[in-house]
């Protein structure tokens, strides 16, 4: 009892800070303001809201139950994916953010045209909400294993959390709360590293008990690397494209500033995701199986501490949020300004834009709530919600900044196939009976689908008319490799 009385306490302190930094960022007088933060970030502040997006609930709990199960190549899952996509988008920040525009589907349609810019805002959409999804399963389940509530009430009192401080804020609001929660978070991860390393007997200990075990490689990083290929070509391309990343780019004061933020976060992630990959390899001494509720649950809410374990409660729910505030601003950002101001109300007031935003981030978390009451699957769900970015969305945006023939016909071919392929593996994945001549969720699948992407745009921008002054105009413009 008072672990929990002290838990809530404390959690309810977080929670009330989080809202006054909300609240007190919440004079926005235009969609920029409101959505980029008037570009007036500088690096190292866009870097820590990176990372805090990245390395929040998936992190925090998936990685370190599949390290205790197969070791060190787990880093495949999670951390190559986003180091690739990291580095991939240290190669493109500098063109991302010369062209200056404040959503994706903005600058799909100076490339290409309005009608690509607009199959663009449905996988954004789609994206956001499935992601989205995956985290208010996460703290539905870890409000859930910690207090005595069920797990609907615990989604639902964590997306209110959430959606509260991200509607008055706005960008700069969440990328304030980004700073703290990624602190407490720090914290959290160092504090529960240490714990699993003293109290396991370091990697020795984790050595020893894989051979009695039977887990043959556990220590090897290179170790059925072939079973997480999959995560490796979804969700590396995917990520490398996510609109929330892109939105953190085109935040930056200039290109050379978007390439600095880019390059830290690169540097921190490696040590990050190692150490959490490392604290699930430790627990394998500790548990004989992964618990229901998951280790890191387990391992906080048994410490002998009630203050400890709570502080790091409220530095996990920390981590699922940053990731989750992301999330749904970036996909409101879309139903705002790609919807609403682009089709809808065209010549609103700016102060307008602002109302809209804000009843789009509603929207955005009550969707996602809804779906995370009929569904509770992380791991899947999260490579379903990549899975249409990349068979859509990877090629036309990749190649629209090196290849000035690319037309928006191919574009637009190449989308709607991905949103098809990606839409008839997402209804096999839940459980339609209709032929596939590969495995769902498998590398076979992410390699035909980028692979036909890739293969319609290209021959389709040679069988069309190119309009190649308009193309070279935004080459120029984005400058990638300093040659303009």
């Amino acid at each position: 009892m008072q672990r929990t009385t002290l838990t809530i306490f404390l959690l309810s302190i977080y929670v009330i800070a989080i809202i006054a930094i909300g609240i007190w960022n919440s004079k926005n007088d235009s969609s920029e303001s409101y959505f980029l933060a008037s570009r007036k970030l500088p690096a190292w502040l866009l870097a820590i809201t990176f990372i805090a997006s990245w390395w929040g609930g998936g992190s925090a709990i998936d990685l370190v139950d599949h390290a205790h199960n197969n070791g060190l190549s787990s880093f495949w899952i999670y951390g190559v994916p986003v180091l690739i996509a990291t580095g991939l988008m240290y190669l493109f920040s500098k063109g991302i953010r010369n062209i200056g525009t404040i959503s994706q589907p903005e600058l799909m349609s100076q490339r290409y045209n309005e009608t690509a810019a607009f199959m663009l805002t449905i996988f954004i959409v789609i994206f956001m909400v499935i992601a989205s999804t995956v985290q208010v399963i996460v703290i539905g389940r870890f409000f859930h294993a910690f207090f005595d509530i069920g797990y609907e009430n615990s989604a639902i009192l964590g997306t209110i959390i959430v959606l509260v401080y991200s509607m008055f804020g706005g960008f700069k609001g969440v990328v304030l709360t980004d700073l703290l929660q990624f602190v407490f978070f720090l914290f959290t991860g160092i504090f529960l590293f240490y714990l699993t390393y003293s109290d396991s007997g370091g990697l020795e200990a984790v050595k020893i008990n894989a051979i009695a075990n039977a887990k043959v490689g556990y220590t090897s990083f290179f170790s059925n690397v072939a079973d997480n290929l999959a995560y490796v070509i979804t969700f590396g391309t995917s990520w490398m494209i996510q609109a929330n990343i892109w939105q953190r780019i085109s935040a930056a004061k200039n290109g050379s500033a978007a390439k600095k933020m880019m390059l830290l976060s690169f540097l921190a992630f490696i040590p990050l995701y190692l150490m959490v990959t490392y604290t699930g390899m430790f627990s394998s001494v500790l548990y004989e199986t992964v618990p229901e509720t998951g280790i890191i649950p387990d391992l906080i809410s048994n410490l002998s501490s009630p203050l400890v374990s709570a502080i790091l409660f409220v530095g996990l729910c920390s981590a699922i949020m940053s990731t989750m505030d992301s999330l749904i601003n970036t996909g409101a950002l879309s139903l705002t300004v790609d919807v609403f101001q682009k089709y809808i109300q065209p010549n609103a007031k700016p102060q307008t834009g602002v109302i809209v935003a804000r009843v789009s981030t509603c929207v955005m978390a009550a969707i996602a709530l809804f779906m995370a009451l009929r569904i509770q699957s992380v791991l899947t769900i999260s490579w379903i919600a990549s899975d249409f970015p990349t068979s859509g969305a990877f090629v036309p945006l990749v190649l629209g900044f090196l290849w000035a023939r690319g037309t928006s016909q191919a574009a637009i071919v190449s989308m709607i196939f991905g949103l098809l392929f990606s839409s008839y593996n997402l209804f096999v994945a839940l459980g339609a009976d209709f032929p596939v001549a590969w495995e769902i969720a498998s590398a076979k699948q992410a390699i035909i689908g980028i692979s036909i992407s890739f293969v319609l745009y290209v021959g389709i921008s040679l069988l069309t008319p190119a309009k190649t002054e308009k193309s070279i105009r935004f080459i120029q413009k984005a400058n990638l490799f300093g040659r303009y």
